[in-house]
């Protein structure tokens, strides 16, 4: 067995770790995920406490991962990625323990951001991801993370709904805990400390001439700030739908909640059968070639919303949830292969850590765009609404694919000449 064989297995043997990890501290997570509502409403002391605590318990996390996302980042690459899984998966567990035993609206609302503050498992697992892979295989990486997060979700959800329906809440958060302190010992037991290689010596660095002019950030870089954008735009269009969905469905289609939970669970399902297929092909590709098909994937998915929002037939909309969720596929861990590559080996936790933050801001920006539009609009129109997004996501798209075309043939005329 050759040596580049043996690391490839070390290597995949890893990936399969941090996928199992992932899992499990999702499922965690997700255990209490679909009935905060129920608990906030028995702890509620008015109509207008449950309302807004039934949203900000959810954007909560968002906020604090979109605020300390790329902080987190930027330590990881100083200190080793494996670090910063340990210290995610502990401040899980501890947030809910806490959580447990919180009686109070505001102590929960408070140790939600908390949580997404101090907590972020995904964003370390790929950056210590990139580090052992082969770069050709980092689409494949974040696909198959992208799969455990999704798979995570369904677990989670059913899990917690059968301890509920023997238990109390407060087992859904000590149960969560535990899994989270088990998998934080896991990371610290089988996970070796790996570090990315430094781009330049100590002695190159001293050498360097003194620099008059502060260097623009990683994520401003090349097309680094395109993807990053077309990347929120498309995930913004993606969850404007999270908060009208159940309403939309019931009210559409008079359809029963195991329906409503079905269509849900579909696009999850798509999403988990095409993302290493998606991987796969578009890890062969060029950066214009894969911006090309990224143009083509945003329009496929302003035309199956606007499907959507025709159809009257709950098994045609299942369907289309189902071809929603192949097509979401091929975005976000495309879009972060991608930019993973646009940087090399550059500040990758840090990159990966404003990728995340970009993402949480575009969930929080989508969720509460849907809210707002299916109210003031009409419920009947989301999809539509949906669809429009994806077409302003489209236009970005082309631009930033046109103006890397347009800097790749300046740079190819200025070498000829």
């Amino acid at each position: 067995m050759t040596r580049d064989t043996v690391l490839q297995a070390q290597a995949s043997r890893l990936v399969h770790l941090l996928f199992a990890v992932q899992l499990v501290s999702i499922s965690a997570m997700e255990m209490s995920g679909p009935f905060w509502p129920v608990r906030l409403k028995a702890l509620a002391t008015s109509s207008f406490e449950f309302g807004f605590a039934a949203v900000a318990v959810y954007v909560g996390p968002m906020l604090g991962m979109m605020l300390m996302g790329a902080r987190w980042g930027r330590i990881g690459d100083r200190t080793g990625h494996k670090l910063m899984m340990c210290r995610a998966l502990l401040a899980l567990a501890l947030t809910q323990a806490a959580l447990a035993y919180a009686d109070n609206v505001w102590a929960i609302l408070a140790l939600r951001v908390i949580q997404g503050a101090c907590a972020g498992y995904t964003a370390p697992a790929q950056a210590y991801g990139v580090t052992v892979v082969d770069p050709s295989r980092r689409a494949r990486l974040f696909a198959y993370l992208q799969v455990s997060t999704n798979v995570g979700s369904i677990v989670g959800a059913i899990c917690g709904g059968v301890i509920l329906d023997h238990a109390t809440f407060f087992w859904i958060n000590i149960v969560a805990a535990l899994l989270c302190a088990a998998c934080a010992l896991a990371v610290v037991l089988a996970v070796p400390d790996v570090r990315a290689p430094q781009t330049s010596s100590s002695s190159e660095t001293k050498s360097a001439p003194p620099r008059t002019h502060r260097p623009p950030r990683l994520w401003q870089a090349g097309p680094i700030g395109g993807l990053l954008a077309i990347m929120g735009m498309l995930l913004a269009s993606r969850t404007m739908t999270q908060s009208p969905f159940s309403l939309y469905v019931h009210s559409v289609f008079h359809a029963g909640n195991w329906v409503t939970g079905l269509c849900y669970a579909l696009m999850s399902l798509g999403f988990a059968v095409s993302a290493s297929l998606w991987a796969r092909y578009f890890e062969k590709k060029t950066l214009p070639d894969a911006l090309r098909k990224i143009v083509y994937i945003a329009a496929a998915c302003a035309i199956v919303t606007i499907a959507a929002g025709t159809t009257r037939d709950v098994r045609v909309f299942a369907t289309i949830y189902f071809l929603w969720g192949v097509l979401l596929a091929a975005t976000t861990p495309v879009l972060m292969s991608l930019i993973s590559h646009a940087a090399g080996s550059r500040g990758q936790g840090h990159l990966i850590g404003v990728a995340q933050s970009t993402t949480q801001f575009s969930s929080i920006t989508g969720i509460a765009l849907g809210g707002w539009l299916s109210q003031a609009v009409g419920l009947q129109y989301t999809y539509f609404l949906v669809s429009v997004a994806y077409a302003a996501a489209l236009a970005v798209a082309v631009l930033v694919t046109r103006e890397h075309h347009i800097a790749a043939q300046s740079v190819i005329a200025s070498g000829g000449d």
